[in-house]
């Protein structure tokens, strides 16, 4: 039996507090109706990166993907009905601030409640969602899901939002300014309706990524702590 190749992409994004992936419905057998990463068949000419963000860009702006990265390969031999068709999925991500023109056929589902999804996709969007998680501990991946000037309190929430679990802004600000990747802009923002001081506000100092602590893991709070390292 002759072997396909296609690309995937997991384009992940903070949307309403919870961290949501991209999917398409499928208007066509095999599974018809159920919900589809964006991807398609690798060009003839191309390699497998240029594949990808040619065919993201047909459903999602890519100047708005602030990040994409090799995920994986998926090869088992039945992962699609009646071919050998082999994938490579990419991991995207878009900032929080960002709100992508999709097609009427898109949306965006949280990755922790996916809704009923073609063949292996489900399991690439795990891997894409733990892939993330284990980078925001060990590098700067975080300036992927932030706008380019916030607020400590709001980085945590997407930070919250990614790792599934509450996370302190007090350690998380301590952590991120000790590794070099946060900085003070000097501007500070207005007060929330609750009133309080104006709030300080930061930017990553790269927007490319970069290790930064390479045994680091921002855990999940015990009962004494909000958040650790």
């Amino acid at each position: 039996m002759p072997t396909g190749h296609e690309v995937l992409a997991a384009v992940l994004q903070v949307r309403a507090d919870v961290l949501q992936v991209l999917l398409w419905q499928r208007g066509k057998d095999p599974d018809r109706g159920r919900w589809a990463l964006p991807g398609g068949a690798l060009g003839a000419t191309e390699d497998v990166e240029e594949s990808v963000r040619r065919q993201l860009a047909e459903k999602v702006d890519v100047q708005e993907v602030a990040h994409v990265e090799q995920l994986g390969v998926f090869s088992a031999p039945a992962r699609v009905p009646g071919v050998r068709l082999v994938a490579t999925a990419f991991l995207g991500l878009v900032p929080s601030d960002a709100d992508p023109e999709i097609p009427a056929d898109t949306a965006w589902h949280p990755v922790d409640r996916l809704p009923e999804t073609a063949f292996d996709h489900a399991e690439i969007v795990r891997d894409a969602r733990d892939r993330l998680r284990a980078k925001l501990s060990y590098t700067n991946l975080g300036f992927a899901l932030a706008p380019r000037e916030f607020t400590v309190s709001a980085l945590r929430e997407l930070y919250a939002a990614a790792l599934g679990h509450p996370v302190s802004a007090t350690n998380l600000q301590r952590v991120l300014t000790r590794r070099g990747v946060l900085e003070a802009t000097g501007e500070t923002a207005p007060p929330g309706p609750a009133g309080g001081r104006p709030a300080a506000v930061f930017r990553f100092t790269e927007r490319a990524l970069r290790v930064t602590d390479a045994s680091a893991v921002l855990r999940p709070p015990g009962p004494r702590e909000s958040t650790g390292e």
